[in-house]
C-alpha cells in the first residue's frame, strides 16, 4: 500500500502542476510572469516530494527484491528519478538553466508515468 500511495502522491503532483495547474493559470490570463513566478516555487517543492517518495519506494523494492533492485525496472527508473532531480537542482541556478531544469522535470515526470504501469514489487511477475 505505501508503494502505491507514495506512487500516486508524487506521480499525480508532478503531472497535474505542470500540465493541469500550470496551463490553468496561463488560461484564465494571468500575466506570463506571474505564472513563471508560480512555477519556480512550484516545481522545487514537487520534484523535493518526488524525491522523497521515490526513496521511500526505494526502500520499499529494496525489502523484496534486495540488493538486486537496481536490476529491476522499477529500481532504475526510481534511480533515474533521484538523478533527474539532482541534475534540477544543479542546473537551475545556472543562467541559461530553463531548458535543461524543464527537461529534468520532464525525464521525472515520464519516469513517473512508466513507473506507474510497473507491478507492484509484493505482486508475481
Amino acid at each position: 500500500m505505501v508503494w502505491q500511495l507514495a506512487l500516486m502522491l508524487w506521480v499525480g503532483g508532478v503531472w497535474s502542476a505542470h500540465f493541469v495547474l500550470l496551463p490553468a493559470l496561463t488560461h484564465i490570463g494571468l500575466a506570463p510572469l506571474l505564472v513563471d513566478d508560480v512555477s519556480g516555487v512550484l516545481r522545487p517543492i514537487m520534484l523535493g516530494f518526488a524525491a522523497v517518495c521515490a526513496c521511500l519506494q526505494l526502500l520499499v523494492l529494496l525489502g523484496y527484491e534486495g540488493r538486486r533492485f537496481w536490476r529491476d525496472l522499477r529500481g532504475q527508473l526510481l534511480l533515474v528519478v533521484l538523478v533527474a532531480v539532482a541534475c534540477y537542482s544543479l542546473v537551475a541556478s545556472l543562467p541559461q538553466g530553463l531548458f535543461l531544469s524543464l527537461f529534468c522535470y520532464l525525464v521525472v515526470a515520464f519516469a513517473g508515468l512508466v513507473l506507474i504501469f510497473q507491478p507492484r514489487p509484493d505482486e508475481g511477475r
